[in-house]
C-alpha cells in the first residue's frame, strides 16, 4: 500500500514538473455579458525546464453562461512574448522541440499549446503558441525567441 502511495505521489510530482502552469497576471473586458464578460487575459508561464525564462501569452476567454460553467469554446487567437527574467539554468536535458504547456480551450476539442524549439545554431530558445482541434487545427500562431547569454550550452537530449 505504501509503495502505491509513493508511486502515485512520484508520478504526480513528475507530471507537475514536466509542464508549466499559467498564472493570470491581468485581463481586460471586451464584451459585457452576464454572469461573466468576455475578456482578453494575459497569463505568465515559467518554463519548468529552463528557470529564468517566462512566456507571457495573451488570449481571449469567452464569458456568458457557457464561460461561467467552463463549457465555452475560446477563440483560437493567441499572442506570445518570452523573456529572460532571471539567470538561465537548465534542469537537465531538453528536447529539440517539446510542449512546455497545454491547456484546454473548450470542453473536449480545442487545446492551446506553448512549444519550446531549440535553435542551437543561434544559441536561442524559440517559443511558439498555437491551438489545435481534434478534427481540424488552426494555422494561427505566434512566436517569440529568447537569446541565451554567450557561452551558454544547451543540454539537448
Amino acid at each position: 500500500m505504501r509503495r502505491h502511495i509513493a508511486a502515485v505521489w512520484w508520478l504526480a510530482t513528475a507530471l507537475a514538473a514536466s509542464h508549466a502552469f499559467a498564472e493570470e497576471i491581468g485581463s481586460v473586458n471586451t464584451n459585457f455579458r452576464l454572469p461573466k464578460s468576455d475578456r482578453v487575459v494575459v497569463e505568465a508561464y515559467d518554463d519548468p525546464a529552463v528557470p529564468g525564462v517566462t512566456c507571457y501569452v495573451s488570449r481571449a476567454r469567452t464569458g456568458g453562461l457557457k464561460g461561467a460553467f467552463g463549457v465555452a469554446e475560446d477563440p483560437t487567437e493567441a499572442s506570445i512574448a518570452c523573456r529572460q527574467v532571471g539567470p538561465i539554468r537548465f534542469q537537465g536535458t531538453v528536447r529539440q522541440q517539446e510542449d512546455v504547456f497545454t491547456e484546454r480551450m473548450s470542453l473536449i476539442f480545442k487545446t492551446l499549446h506553448v512549444v519550446r524549439i531549440v535553435d542551437a545554431k543561434r544559441n536561442a530558445l524559440v517559443y511558439m503558441t498555437y491551438s489545435d482541434r481534434v478534427a481540424s487545427g488552426s494555422a494561427k500562431n505566434s512566436v517569440s525567441a529568447v537569446p541565451l547569454p554567450p557561452g551558454t550550452q544547451i543540454p539537448l537530449k
